[in-house]
């Protein structure tokens, strides 16, 4: 018997990234190969022509699991009994613009989403920002939408712990897959604190192993902090499909679990780790039957605080820069 199909809606539809990413899920990647999805896909009217031509694309796949595809710039028709909602569209920095004016573009996007959603998704939803700034556009589409729980809204850090299991594994000469518990804190930005003090390989303290504190602090953080930067340098264009992997990671673990294994996702702070309430921040967790569970009573040491009170301080500072646009 096949499974009633699940509504995915997926904003920003004729980027880079829904490039990367629309096809991924009509093929099961998202949700898994024995469940039908229809897409449902918003962005802007000057785009809705090149939307078309990714649905004329997708049609000629032959996806056995693509049930429909829903396109529009309307965000009530995109997120109609949506289950799961991928915010990738916002509004790009442009040349001499100030964050707090990006922010501001931003939390008009946010908030109309997060209303949106609010009065046509399903009281189920999972929602995953990846628009940047992702922590506070998650924030801001939260506070935008009081009638659905708090905990159905996350912003995308798994692109940061991604970056930093590959240069984990190549610093350590072992698998990717042999990592676990690799933490990543705070904002998706390059004030995010990548955490390997409770990593391990094939059961070994994986700090032990690389044992090289000075690489740690100096190479790896501001390596892992930096990459988007380094890729925008060499590519001339942002990472779009490490940044599309990353959500169907993060969603696919969150509907279909980790098995105990931890990952990392920007969530409603909870008041755990010294973090306010409400702060969307990026925390390890580990998903079970469609829910996410933060590991609780990690250790925090001196310098862990300090970089975990910096990224803290960034997000604050965001927060701040739109709680009056919130109303």
């Amino acid at each position: 018997m096949a499974k009633p199909a699940k509504r995915v809606a997926v904003t920003g539809a004729a980027g880079q990234i829904g490039y990367s990413l629309l096809f991924r899920i009509a093929n099961g990647d998202l949700l898994g190969k024995d469940q039908p999805v229809i897409l449902q896909l918003l962005d802007l009217p000057q785009a809705q022509a090149a939307v078309k031509g990714v649905v004329m694309e997708l049609e000629d796949c032959a996806f056995p699991l693509l049930a429909g595809v829903v396109v529009t710039d309307d965000p009530k028709v995109a997120f109609k009994d949506a289950d799961v909602a991928l915010l990738v569209g916002a509004r790009p920095r442009s040349k001499g613009m100030e964050r707090k004016d990006l922010l501001s573009a931003n939390a008009e996007i946010f908030t109309v989403q997060g209303k949106a959603l609010n009065a046509v998704a399903s009281r189920d939803v999972k929602v995953l920002v990846v628009g940047n700034p992702a922590n506070t556009n998650a924030y801001i589409a939260m506070k935008s939408a009081p009638d659905l729980p708090k905990k159905n809204f996350t912003a995308m850090l798994r692109l940061d712990h991604n970056r930093a299991l590959s240069q984990l594994a190549a610093k350590s000469g072992k698998p990717v897959a042999s990592i676990e518990k690799l933490a990543v804190w705070g904002n998706h930005s390059p004030t995010m604190y990548p955490d390997i003090r409770f990593a391990t390989v094939e059961g070994q303290s994986l700090e032990k192993l690389i044992n090289d504190d000075e690489w740690n602090r100096n190479v790896f953080i501001p390596t892992v902090g930096k990459r988007g930067a380094a890729i925008i340098e060499a590519r001339g264009l942002s990472s779009a499909a490490s940044a599309a992997n990353a959500a169907i990671d993060h969603v696919r673990d969150w509907v279909l679990g980790t098995n105990g294994k931890w990952v990392t996702m920007g969530v409603p702070s909870d008041g755990s780790y010294g973090i306010p309430e409400d702060i969307l921040y990026g925390v390890p967790v580990t998903c079970e039957n469609g829910e996410y569970k933060r590991v609780e009573g990690l250790e925090i040491n001196a310098f862990s605080r300090e970089k975990m009170d910096g990224t803290l301080q960034e997000l604050l500072e965001e927060r701040d820069g739109v709680q009056h646009l919130l109303g």
